[in-house]
């Protein structure tokens, strides 16, 4: 038994309400640059629909994930080494900026300073790619509006096999949100599929991160992830992703996309699981089978053995009592109504949904029926609008009986608590018949209703005995390097790369951000001399007060000039 540590997330999709903050703020954080205009680390896409990119779950299309060969052993959807050698200077298997979509930003310029005319003026939508005018046909979040069309949703790669089970007209579809993240997967393919090694996975609390300095632009990082959450910065030629926030995560802080959540249905703790038992899970005969076998990966925190071998294994002590309070292995393991996103591909998914209870309500209420008693809950699981079979494709490759038996315990819960909300006695029968206790039922329901931001955010913090190792990996940070001597370095990957490349787009935004900087005064007044907001920074040039003034010796010559040998520092 090999101990390692896992951080992981569970989102309760019944809380979703579909407002993007937590897609705003990450791409504020994190993909607020030149080169990253259509990247959305986090999206919140509504289901049935495309998805983003679109038709991402088409793998027979994309060739992501693995696949299990008659031998037993896993293999790349994407091709071996030699696949890959072949096509490591053009790789087919790309989704393009259509599928993403184009990014746009508004010719505001014309709309507040055009001249007295006949006809109002408008703001046109432009390329922030090419500057030219475009019509908007795409977005990231286009199927917000589109769920029950047939022209979009009717295309949803899930929906195979049971189209005559989901009705698409407007008044009659049933819509959920599926926020989406990358998975940080114990097998990660996007980093077996790296020809450079730039994709690896840390030791400490496995977070799946690109090196950028290794990172060559080949692109198959891209073919390689079946969740299509590996990016490819046009204007540096680097890959990018999903970082998992690990800075606020090393200080115990939780995501951006967590901490901002409106819903409050984000959930990170820790994990421990059995490091040797990865590959034997991930290559299981039956698809059916994948969900259990990667449940049987994780290790019991509060198990003797267990914590001996953590111990063993270098993993501090308060790290594993992290994980004995973590909410992720409680929905998991001990509450069993969390499932992993597509766990068909094999990659050993590290972010869980709990699916939605909603449409069973719905369906109840229509009839007249008391919507909340558990004998009707239970009997409305199988008459979902949107049908069991579709969770089903989404969250345990096509088997119905683990999504059956999360949604008779949320509808258990639901029909128990109203009894006390309401002052009634409670009904032992109810959580019995889900194979629960009491306690047990209430202690879920303080989780997913009302639990305290301590109780969903348990994050251990990385120790200062670890400052020195985190220090040689401070070089890894996946959006390091965006200074001017990388974008001056000749190279032949993306249209930015090299020198003498085209200025990017300058659009409103961008030009505001410049002013922003090089002014001395504040908005709200004041000087902002010796300053600087890195938040605001977008990572060209060096902006007055970043670094302290060169020290100039007596001949006039600087510090950095007296270090320099036969032309380098």
């Amino acid at each position: 038994m090999r101990v390692m540590a896992q951080m992981a997330m569970v989102m309760n999709l019944d809380k979703c309400i579909g407002c993007h903050t937590c897609s705003v703020t990450c791409k504020q954080a994190w993909t607020n640059r030149s080169g990253m205009e259509y990247v959305w680390f986090n999206n919140v896409e509504t289901r049935p629909g495309l998805g983003y990119p679109r038709t991402y779950e088409d793998q027979e299309e994309w060739k992501g994930g693995w696949i299990r060969q008659d031998n037993g052993r896993l293999k790349l959807r994407s091709g071996g080494r030699l696949n890959r050698l072949l096509s490591i200077f053009s790789n087919p298997k790309l989704p393009s900026i259509q599928d993403y979509y184009e990014p746009w930003t508004y010719d505001y310029e014309t709309l507040l300073n055009a001249p007295a005319q006949e006809h109002f003026p408008v703001a046109r939508p432009r390329s922030l790619i090419s500057g030219k005018q475009i019509n908007i046909e795409w977005s990231a979040n286009w199927d917000d509006d589109l769920g029950g069309s047939r022209e979009h949703a009717a295309q949803d790669p899930m929906l195979k096999g049971i189209e005559d089970k989901v009705k698409m007209e407007f008044d009659e579809t049933f819509m959920f949100y599926l926020p989406r993240i990358c998975e940080h997967c114990l097998n990660p393919s996007c980093a077996a599929a790296c020809p450079s090694g730039a994709i690896y996975k840390r030791e400490e609390d496995g977070i799946v991160l690109v090196d950028q300095d290794k990172c060559r632009g080949w692109r198959m990082c891209v073919t390689g992830c079946p969740y299509k959450k590996v990016y490819f910065n046009h204007k540096t030629g680097k890959a990018e992703k999903c970082t998992f926030c690990y800075p606020r995560i090393e200080v115990g802080i939780p995501t951006v996309c967590a901490e901002t959540c409106v819903g409050r249905l984000r959930y990170i703790g820790l994990m421990l699981y059995d490091a040797d038992k990865v590959l034997e899970a991930a290559s299981v005969e039956d698809d059916h089978d994948l969900y259990e076998a990667q449940r049987s990966v994780f290790l019991d925190p509060h198990d003797p053995e267990v914590q001996r071998a953590a111990e063993r294994a270098g993993i501090p002590g308060d790290w594993v009592e992290a994980a004995q309070r973590s909410p992720v292995w409680r929905l998991i393991s001990d509450y069993k109504v969390a499932l992993p996103l597509h766990p068909e591909y094999r990659t050993m998914p590290m972010v869980w949904y709990i699916p939605p209870l909603s449409p069973v309500v719905d369906v109840i209420k229509e009839t007249g029926s008391d919507a909340e008693d558990q004998s009707n809950l239970f009997a409305a699981i199988d008459a979902l609008r949107i049908p069991v079979e579709y969770l089903a494709n989404l969250f345990t490759a096509g088997d119905t009986q683990p999504v059956d038996f999360v949604l008779r315990r949320l509808a258990a819960m639901r029909s128990y608590m109203r009894d006390i909300n309401l002052g009634r006695d409670p009904q032992e029968s109810i959580p019995a018949a889900v194979g629960m206790s009491e306690e047990e039922m209430y202690e879920m329901y303080r989780l997913l209703a009302i639990a305290k931001y301590d109780e969903r955010y348990v994050i251990p913090t990385a120790h200062g005995e670890e400052a020195h190792a985190l220090e040689e990996t401070a070089t890894d940070c996946p959006v390091s390097g965006y200074d001017d001597e990388l974008l001056d370095i000749s190279g032949p990957f993306g249209e930015g790369s090299g020198r003498g490349s085209s200025t990017p787009v300058a659009v409103e935004n961008f030009k505001m951000l410049q002013r922003r900087q090089t002014s001395d005064e504040l908005l709200s007044g004041g000087t902002k001399r010796g300053r600087v907001n890195l938040l605001n920074w977008d990572g060209k040039g060096v902006p007055d007060g970043m670094f302290p003034d060169r020290e100039v010796h007596m001949d006039g010559s600087s510090l950095e000039d007296s270090t320099r040998g036969d032309g380098s520092r």
